[in-house]
């Protein structure tokens, strides 16, 4: 007889998975734009400071974007709490995609899924926001696909790799 379904020990697991996952690809997504902007554009620290405060002026106002775009602690503080808070809430989403996922490439349908979250936070959001219309550059798309690609593969890992209550690996559902 199988043991009993572990109902909080499943929505634990999830949400750990979901959040490392979530904080995984907000990393990852960063690095890879770094990298990106380092490799194909003589714009950094600059467009750096730029992007900081673009996602600063959700919390702060649109006060906080005016030139230059110089380092500024509160709009990169702001910025980060931000961008690793949407994260989490990202990687929910993309966790429960993963946990549904049939196929052995989550990284594939993850991308894909960065794509149109690229769709929804750069063309979506910019009707609240409308200074991120800035950011819509291929970059910012590789960084989205990057973000999806590693939240879903890092939540699947995760949930099938972490043991369960019986000390096997959790199931799929």
């Amino acid at each position: 007889m199988p043991p009993p379904h572990d109902a909080a020990g499943s929505a634990r697991r999830f949400l750990a998975a979901a959040a490392v996952g979530g904080i995984v690809a907000g990393i990852v997504s960063t690095l890879v734009q770094l990298i990106l902007w380092l490799l194909f554009t003589d714009a950094l620290p600059d467009i750096l400071w730029r992007d900081a405060r673009l996602t600063a002026a959700v919390v702060l106002g649109p006060g906080v974007l005016p030139p230059p775009a110089t380092f500024d602690w509160l709009a990169m503080a702001v910025a980060s709490f931000v961008h690793f808070g949407l994260s989490l809430a990202y990687g929910i989403a993309f966790c429960a995609v993963a946990r549904r996922l049939r196929w052995r490439r989550p990284a594939v349908t993850g991308a894909l899924l960065g794509l149109v979250l690229y769709a929804v936070n750069l063309y979506g959001f910019t009707w609240l926001f409308p200074w991120f219309a800035a950011a819509r550059d291929w970059i910012t798309l590789a960084a989205h696909a990057a973000f999806g690609a590693s939240a879903t593969a890092t939540c699947r890992l995760m949930l099938r790799r972490w043991p369960g209550r019986n000390g096997r690996s959790a199931p799929m559902s």
